[in-house]
């Protein structure tokens, strides 16, 4: 190990040495207090650990823990943790500039943490209500603050089947016809969820006003936000609804054939009772 160490030194000095031949280099080594003429790695790790031990105070501690916090939320996946993580950060910032005297750091931080507070609230009750949907909760009532109004008249068409999907909707008022299945949409029901699961993101059918009425909407973009925020439970909540609608819809057709085939049976014995009749 010792010649390892030796080469590895003797080429650290060689770089140094370089370095050093260059005025600006020298500046800088002057300014530290070191010799350019007589540069050494030793040297310069000894001058280096004396100027961070001359240099550490309780408010550049503070600092320093401040930017641990910070470059955490570089790496951080999670929008809650990451909202802690800088709150923590914005904390020790705060603290540090409070005993350094930096007003300005002390006031800019200061005020973050209040910000930070309030997306961190909204964004842990987003986590609340997602994770109800682990309960059996599909109630969209949750969703309706990250959604926007749009109002429709008797004869509209929200959109076709095989348009290109960008957004969910909600019903709050009037009526909507899916004209596939000719099934009337009352308030409160969900639109264009299949549109954000389909892989080519397209609308499965065509959904028009009957009655004048209020929907709700949010884009795809937004939902895939909440849903990386939510910790995957809103995706849960998704599938929950989505499954739901489908078991609605395999019903109805079912329902739908029971109704055919009756009919079709009805129809067949009508015209056998006339045959019968004429034959008697």
């Amino acid at each position: 190990m010792e010649p390892i160490s030796a080469d590895l030194s003797t080429i650290l000095n060689r770089i140094l040495d370089t370095a050093a031949d260059n005025l600006r280099i020298a500046k800088i080594l002057v300014q530290m207090g070191l010799d350019p003429n007589n540069i050494t790695y030793d040297a310069l790790f000894d001058r280096l650990l004396e100027i961070v031990l001359a240099n550490i105070t309780l408010a550049n501690m503070f600092a320093l823990v401040g930017a641990i916090f910070f470059v955490a939320t570089l790496l951080m996946q999670r929008m809650v943790p990451l909202r802690v993580a800088n709150m923590v950060g914005c904390a020790f910032f705060a603290t540090s500039g409070a005993l350094s005297g930096s007003v300005a750091t002390f006031l800019l931080y200061l005020l973050l943490l209040p910000v930070n507070a309030v997306r961190l609230r909204q964004l842990l009750r987003l986590v609340k209500k997602a994770r109800n949907a682990m309960q059996g909760d599909v109630s969209m009532e949750w969703l309706k603050p990250f959604m926007t109004e749009r109002r429709y008249r008797h004869g509209d068409r929200l959109f076709r089947k095989g348009d290109a999907a960008a957004e969910m909707f909600l019903t709050v008022t009037g009526k909507f016809l899916v004209k596939e299945i000719g099934v009337e949409l009352p308030p409160g029901r969900l639109m264009g969820e299949l549109g954000f699961l389909a892989p080519d993101n397209r609308r499965t059918g065509t959904v028009e006003c009957i009655e004048d009425g209020q929907v709700l909407t949010i884009t795809y973009e937004r939902l895939l936000e909440i849903y990386f925020q939510s910790n995957q439970q809103f995706g849960y909540h998704i599938l929950l609804l989505t499954s739901q609608r489908l078991l609605e819809n395999n019903q109805r057709l079912q329902e739908n054939i029971s109704r055919l085939e009756a009919t079709l049976a009805q129809e067949k014995a009508a015209r056998q009772t006339p045959a019968a009749d004429g034959t008697a």
